[in-house]
């Protein structure tokens, strides 16, 4: 049986594929990974042992820039990424395709491609901020009430598809049409289907209710690594108490000017050490202190399990793997679903969000201190233990089962 994933976004984006590539390949199925080719996108599905297809530009080449990328750009980029994905799946599957899994950044296009080649098509997400629901507005998190007098909800949603229509839909139509198909009314209604996946935790990411589709809930797609830390990393944990962790991953045109420096002040205050990660925003030591050590690319799985604290940016892989070892977190929210993730993390009291996308050493002193009390750290292992693990199994027995009794 042979599979086609695929993806395009940030590294939160792909990993979770390569954990469900490794989980078809475990029971005997070929799983083929499109997505963008950067460098450790390629790394990470090797390391699942399947095949990357380039799909469209790296990911690094439009975020990397000193300035974040501009609605213009996304009229540009949406396009591009349909004509690709028509492109791409259809070169791939054209050796045999049984199903067809797409997730990223609104992956129009993938499902016309199966619907050609008459093979299950599934929409995998890693959060429910961005469903259309009741409880919430587009732009807004769960929960946040609507302000009296603001639109309703349903008309803010409709409007949220009329705007995927505008990027994806004269491109999706395009495509179909070259394909044989005859156009889609709705875009993101297509994309979505009505039972999407969601890889996601049922304790840090609840769906029951949340939303006006019917998700089917996974548990979170985890890669396990096993690398080890690197020796001098191992040393200067070894050397004394556990650091604080501070990392933004992927978010290089969102990292707060001097994030850096404001985490390892914060830290100081506290009388603790830090290790930086510096991502692809290149977070690197403010200065030549002993107490600062930074860190490429690494297993954050047995990182976090030596860390006093995990500052981060709030994407689902990093609040996950933060929350499977018990690490209390400090997040500060950029974009996207990072908001919801902060709000998760303080509801459950294993961590804080900090009030505002800009951290200054003071706010994050204050959001630090929070986050390293004796009840944050109790809580935080405690909820460690409910965090289930087997969630890239479970989507992958799904998948083969779904693609099985569609021949």
């Amino acid at each position: 049986m042979r599979v086609v994933l695929t993806s395009w976004g940030s590294r939160g984006d792909i990993e979770p594929l390569a954990a469900l590539a490794a989980e078809l390949r475990a029971r005997g199925a070929e799983a083929v990974v499109c997505a963008p080719p950067d460098e450790d996108f390629v790394a990470l599905v090797e390391r699942a042992g399947a095949q990357l297809v380039p799909l469209g530009p790296t990911v690094k080449s439009i975020v990397a820039n000193p300035k974040p990328p501009t609605g213009q750009d996304a009229f540009k980029l949406a396009p591009a990424l349909v004509e690709a994905r028509f492109e791409t799946l259809a070169a791939v599957a054209a050796d045999g395709c049984d199903a067809v899994l797409a997730t990223g950044l609104m992956p129009a296009g993938a499902r016309d491609v199966a619907e050609k080649l008459g093979v299950p098509y599934v929409l995998a997400c890693f959060h429910i901020a961005g469903l259309p629901s009741r409880h919430f507005r587009p732009g807004r998190r769960p929960g946040t009430p609507s302000p009296e007098g603001e639109t309703d909800y349903a008309v803010l949603w409709k409007q949220d598809a009329e705007r995927v229509d505008e990027l994806y839909g004269a491109a999706v139509d395009r495509g179909r049409a070259a394909i044989g198909l005859p156009p889609v009314a709705n875009v993101r209604d297509h994309v979505f289907t009505r039972r999407p996946w969601l890889a996601a935790d049922p304790v840090l990411c609840p769906a029951a209710g949340m939303t006006e589709l019917d998700p089917v809930q996974t548990g979170a797609w985890i890669l396990p690594d096993a690398r080890p830390l690197p020796e001098d990393l191992r040393a200067f944990l070894d050397a004394g108490e556990p650091p604080v962790y501070v990392g933004f991953g992927s978010m290089a045109a969102y990292a707060p000017e001097d994030v850096a420096r404001a985490a390892v002040g914060a830290s100081r205050a506290h009388r603790r050490r830090v290790v930086v990660g510096s991502g692809w925003a290149g977070l690197g030591a403010v200065d030549d202190g002993a107490d600062c050590f930074v860190v490429g690319e690494v297993n954050q799985q047995a990182l976090f399990r030596r860390t006093a604290a995990v500052v981060h940016h709030g994407g689902a892989g990093t609040t996950t793997a933060a929350a499977r070892a018990g690490a209390p977190q400090v997040i500060v929210p950029l974009i996207a679903d990072q908001p919801y993730w902060a709000a998760r993390v303080a509801e459950l009291g294993i961590g804080t969000a900090h009030a505002g996308p800009a951290p200054t050493v003071e706010s994050l002193t204050a959001a630090l201190g929070a986050a390293l009390s004796p009840q944050v750290r109790t809580r935080a292992a405690a909820v460690a233990g409910t965090v289930r693990a087997d969630g890239a199994a479970v989507a992958a027995d799904l998948l083969l089962d779904l693609a099985g009794r569609s021949r």
